[in-house]
């Protein structure tokens, strides 16, 4: 008999994250099954779709299927970490447990520069939609920043339930606003009906220079924009470690995300596309108000600026809550702040969310010195931390399933199929989106500040590393 067969096999632990202690378990399901929802439906979508429909055609919907479905992965892959241990601290306390507190760092602070920087864009684009109507004309920008980021950040400090209610009511509006629009173009697709000068039909489709009207190159470049859509997916992780009951509404809601990318977006560019010709939409205006315009729907502008409005209070809304959580993981192990781990009253971590928020101050001040380019400055900087924390997660995924193997751990019942293989396609995929960054002038500048910020992190790490605590990580057989 072998020494190997003699070495008894280890028992699987169980680790408890000490950042997680103080956190009212408050959202319900509702709250977790439409924050879910709110993380897959965004601006991407409501706005963004008319450019890349100008450019990419029909074939649109695919490389909104593609990245989808990496997203899907993703989110899949950290729900069940979240099963295995729900935190709040999410995937830097997955990172800090199976990639140790250098890998936790990382995490959080590429996490915190996605958010921080994503909060400068939401402020913006809020005040921006704000000019649409002529009431805020006189306003000046970075008034209507500023105060959008004061309303929702109190709302924020008060409890984690009056998060979770804004964006039960936020994530409503966008779902009630495309379930509608859906209905109507069914119906005038299925009647043949005129939709400006063409008549709708699923011939729109193949005519006018086929799915790839402009053939399969712009819409694989498109996808390096297209994957940021979907940016936000994770935040259903994070909103799990507050949860009532996160192993039984978890599931439900990551699997329910698969179907909504696959109606919303999928379904959305589809229909849109047989209601006018491609060529019919454009950079800057929503393809859901080119379409009700080309109907006569009175309002339609007015209707749909408020839901893009909606969407930005609600990215606001979720990136302050996230960074918040996050901030207050890192500084408990001792390589944030000592404020970010300071909580209120209402076991709400203030200090992480103060944090964000002065940072989206600044972005008040870059509205009030470029306000024309305040918006695609920090877009850049967001494109990076996302890509790094996607990343970052399926990592963690891979070292818990080794670990799962070796017996050190156990994986629950809900998985991600098809494992490894699973996160080797999406790593390869998140890498395939930074190459195609380099395709434009807008990609090559965002990839040069890579270099600065991997600098800005070694030399963060060396002023914190003496004072971080690893022991914030307890393992228990």
């Amino acid at each position: 008999m072998t020494e190997q067969t003699l070495r008894p096999a280890p028992h699987p632990h169980h680790a408890v994250d000490h950042s997680d202690e103080g956190y009212e378990k408050a959202l319900k399901a509702r709250h977790i099954r439409m924050i879910a929802i709110g993380g897959a439906i965004g601006t991407g979508l409501f706005l963004g779709a008319g450019g890349r429909l100008a450019q990419a055609g029909p074939s649109l919907a695919i490389a909104y299927a593609v990245c989808g479905l990496f997203a899907f992965f993703v989110v899949r892959a950290l729900g069940e970490l979240v099963l295995y241990r729900p935190s709040s601290g999410a995937f830097v306390s997955y990172a800090r447990e199976f990639m140790g507190e250098k890998g936790a760092y990382t995490s959080g602070w590429m996490y915190f520069l996605n958010w921080s920087t994503t909060g400068i864009a939401d402020i913006t684009a809020i005040a921006l939609y704000a000019h649409y109507w002529s009431f805020f004309s006189p306003v000046p920008q970075w008034v209507l920043a500023l105060g959008a980021l004061a309303v929702v950040l109190a709302l924020n400090l008060l409890s984690v339930r009056v998060f979770g209610e804004m964006e039960f009511w936020f994530a409503l509006i966008k779902v009630a606003t495309l379930i509608t629009f859906m209905g109507i173009a069914i119906f005038l697709i299925v009647t043949g009906h005129q939709v400006g000068d063409t008549h709708a039909g699923p011939h729109l489709l193949t005519s006018d220079g086929g799915i790839f009207p402009n053939g399969v190159l712009p819409m694989v470049v498109l996808m390096q924009g297209v994957v940021f859509a979907y940016a936000s997916v994770e935040l259903v992780g994070v909103a799990a470690g507050e949860a009532e009951n996160p192993h039984e509404v978890l599931p439900k809601a990551i699997n329910s995300i698969m179907w909504r990318i696959g109606i919303f977006y999928v379904g959305s560019v589809i229909l849109l596309t047989m209601l006018l010709p491609w060529s019919a939409y454009k950079a800057g205006e929503s393809p859901f108000v080119t379409v009700l315009s080309n109907i006569g729907v009175p309002a339609a502008g007015d209707v749909m600026n408020l839901v893009v409005l909606t969407a930005a209070l609600s990215s606001l809304n979720s990136g302050l809550y996230s960074t918040g959580r996050i901030l207050h993981s890192l500084s408990a192990a001792g390589s944030a702040p000592r404020f970010a781990s300071r909580m209120n009253r209402s076991h709400v971590p203030y200090g992480g969310i103060l944090l964000t928020a002065s940072v989206c101050v600044a972005g008040v001040f870059l509205n009030f010195i470029v306000p024309d380019q305040a918006f695609e400055i920090v877009l850049n900087l967001a494109s990076i931390g996302i890509l790094a924390t996607w990343g970052i997660i399926v990592i963690c995924h891979l070292l818990f399933v080794r670990a799962a193997r070796r017996g050190e751990v156990e994986r629950p019942s809900f998985r991600l199929p098809f494992s490894p293989f699973t996160e080797i396609a999406t790593l390869l995929f998140l890498v395939t989106v930074a190459v195609l960054m380099a395709g434009d002038d807008v990609g090559r500048t965002t990839l040069l500040i890579v270099p600065v910020l991997v600098a800005a992190l070694v030399a963060g790490w060396y002023a914190v590393r003496r004072r971080v605590d690893s022991s914030i990580i307890d393992e228990i057989a």
